[in-house]
């Protein structure tokens, strides 16, 4: 034989090799009755899940959509919130008792109502440490001891909580 032929008869063999590989993956085996059952089993299981977790986004999101629903009404209050605590304070330099008994009372019950919708006023002492995710900085001043530099000396302007999301920034001064 030559090597002609051999080399044919190689590339022949190889040929019908790929042919017969080729036809063997074009042979399509049918699943079983339990193999489709398994299929339509998890194709459930993963539409039921996804169901659950958009419910409970949903949920999850007019909760918090009633939390904050308030947010607009109570952000146009606040100044006249901050109104009012000044005019306490000089009606209590005035020192006419019935006019500051009655401005305390209007002062207590329009908290009060605030704080029931869910209004919390934000806490800080001078000496805090200054922390830019929860305050906001007017100005930075030399501070009068070494014990007070970064830290807050003055509160310029309360802030507020609505629920678990701060509606307005304490606004404060800095000790350099």
């Amino acid at each position: 034989m030559s090597k002609k032929e051999e080399i044919n008869k190689e590339d022949i063999e190889n040929i019908e090799q790929e042919v017969i590989d080729e036809k063997v993956e074009e042979v399509v085996v049918e699943p079983t009755a339990e193999e489709l059952l398994q299929q339509e089993k998890d194709k459930y299981l993963r539409l039921f899940a996804e169901f659950e977790n958009y419910k409970k986004r949903t949920s999850k999101e007019r909760i918090e959509l009633f939390k904050t629903a308030n947010q607009e009404l109570m952000t146009v209050l606040l100044p006249i919130l901050d109104d009012f605590e000044r005019g306490l304070t000089e009606i209590k330099k005035v020192k006419d008792k019935n006019v500051l008994k009655g401005m305390e009372l209007i002062n207590n019950k329009l908290k009060s109502i605030l704080t029931q919708q869910g209004l919390s006023q934000i806490k800080i002492k001078q000496g805090e440490v200054f922390d830019a995710e929860l305050h906001e900085a007017i100005t930075q001043i030399p501070a009068p001891n070494d014990k007070l530099k970064g830290k807050i000396i003055d509160v310029i302007e309360q802030g507020y909580k609505l629920g678990d999301r701060i509606i307005r920034f304490p606004k404060v001064v800095i000790g350099q």
